[in-house]
């Protein structure tokens, strides 16, 4: 029996799908929040707002981090792939309360002193372990600031961040 042509474009529709996928974990979790859904720049963010909703966080933001992971292969099938034009593939994110901007600030103030210490110590500062796109955060900051160079080594989900003064 085939599906109503309405049916099957919704749940093709990556916002929708997001969104369901988003209110099945918060209900399964038994959060009372509200899911809001975003789409911008080929970013394709659900937000989760509301009371206490560090359960759906988790400590240092581990639960947040598997919901996004999953989301990104659930809605569009594989992992992100660069958006281009006509492409439908956009890159999940997936927040709670300003979640990520707060992490994002931690993360700054992290690598600004790291940098300061690398520069005051002439030797390279290994960071702690984190995912590509808090990464990526620590690597753009430091590009702008300079004075620095950064790289990442290690084997996920193992891999770190290293700060070493610039040689130029």
């Amino acid at each position: 029996m085939s599906q109503p042509q309405e049916l099957r474009e919704e749940h093709e529709d990556p916002a929708s799908v997001l969104r369901e996928l988003l209110e099945k974990i918060v209900d399964g979790l038994g959060l009372d929040v509200d899911v809001r859904i975003e789409e911008s720049d080929g970013t394709l963010t659900g937000c989760v707002e509301g009371e206490d909703v560090g359960l759906f966080i988790g400590h240092r933001g581990q639960t947040i981090d598997a919901v996004q992971h999953l989301a990104q292969r659930i809605v569009f099938k594989g992992p992100p792939t660069p958006p281009t034009h006509g492409s439908r593939d956009a890159r999940v994110v997936i927040d709670a309360d300003g979640y990520r901007e707060r992490r994002a600030e931690t993360l700054r103030s992290i690598a600004l002193d790291a940098a300061e210490e690398s520069l005051r110590s002439g030797q390279a500062i290994e960071l702690d372990p984190m995912p590509a796109f808090e990464r990526r955060i620590v690597h753009e900051y430091l590009r702008e600031r300079g004075g620095v160079e950064t790289h990442s080594e290690g084997e996920e989900p193992e891999r770190y961040l290293v700060v070493e003064p610039s040689e130029a």
